[in-house]
């Protein structure tokens, strides 16, 4: 008799940014997934993207919308790679022909954290010193926090989590904010000095949440990403993935959000601030969690109504005219 012979074993290549976060995030995605299909084999490829390569200009200086994924969509586009793990804050709304966000896992904490420098920790936000030096790179958290503590001074801050970190502990900022998801993910849940309650700081489009992208004409790495999908999470995130769209704002414009599942129904609120933080328009939807687009496109309509667009285009033009 002849030995049996096994069938190969099928490789998955999963692209991946090269930062910490990036990479810890990835390698749980492949440990899950490995989980699940013992069969198949699950390879990581590092890219360099263009955000991680510029670090000494603002990033909504940058003008563009996929600073942390063109080039891991040119992969995949490619061939070189089957699906790439994204930070679902980082990735556009619009993506290119040919591929789709595959899947959402579940959501870690989606709110901003206030990490200080030693000397401030018995502070919170409210309790900062006038002229107290912030660093975000963010424009939602800045103009968010601008109106409500017009008497802090805010400074923009590049570089991975460490280097902020640093940059902070250095004495340069007396206190930086950072997503609370980030840091849990790397262990670093010492440094959150303060959580910051939805009413002062309203968090990204897709924050907490991981965003797996694959080709659209790939059925058999859909399949097995979807292992991986955490629907409350999803329902949640398109629903504030469509606002931002129909908003037609990238991830570089003061756009905030905050969603919650009670049973059937979805709750949507939405921001959008003026830079100064002297503009603010808000407000709420709810709808069924399965019409989540629709919930998206219509509180994006609501605020339209009440100036919403006429913000947004005034920054537009700011930022054309600084950069």
């Amino acid at each position: 008799m002849s030995p049996e012979v096994s069938a190969p074993t099928r490789t998955i290549r999963i692209g991946s940014r090269k930062s910490q976060l990036a990479l810890v995030q990835t390698y749980w995605v492949r440990e899950e997934l490995q989980k699940a299909f013992p069969d198949i084999t699950f390879e990581v490829q590092t890219m360099n993207t263009q955000g991680d390569k510029i670090l000494d200009v603002a990033l909504s200086k940058i003008g563009d919308k996929g600073l942390f994924t063109q080039e891991l969509e040119t992969g995949m586009l490619n061939h070189e790679v089957d699906f790439a793990v994204h930070s679902l804050k980082d990735l556009p709304t619009n993506l290119p022909s040919g591929l789709m966000l595959g899947c959402v896992t579940e959501r870690e904490n989606p709110a901003d954290g206030l990490v200080v420098h030693e000397k401030h920790k018995d502070k919170q936000l409210d309790t900062l010193q006038e002229g107290a030096v912030i660093g975000t790179s963010s424009l939602r958290r800045l103009a968010q926090l601008r109106h409500h503590f017009p008497h802090l001074t805010f400074k923009d801050i590049r570089g991975n989590l460490n280097t902020r970190l640093a940059k902070l502990d250095a004495g340069e900022y007396d206190a930086i904010i950072l997503a609370v998801a980030g840091l849990k993910r790397l262990d670093m849940s010492d440094r959150i000095h303060q959580v910051i309650p939805d009413e002062l700081s309203l968090h990204a489009v897709g924050q907490g949440a991981l965003g797996i992208e694959c080709r659209s004409e790939d059925p058999e790495v859909l399949k097995v990403i979807k292992a991986l999908e955490h629907l409350p999470t999803a329902q949640r995130c398109y629903a504030e993935r469509a606002f931002l769209r129909e908003l037609e704002g990238g991830c570089q414009v003061p756009i905030g959000v905050n969603t919650k599942i009670d049973g059937d129904n979805l709750t949507l609120t939405g921001l959008v601030a003026s830079l100064d933080g002297k503009r603010l328009i808000k407000d709420s939807i709810i709808g069924a969690a399965t019409a989540a687009d629709e919930l998206g496109i219509e509180l994006a309509h609501k605020v339209k109504e009440q100036g919403a667009q006429e913000i947004l285009q005034e920054i537009i033009e700011e930022m054309r005219t600084d950069s």
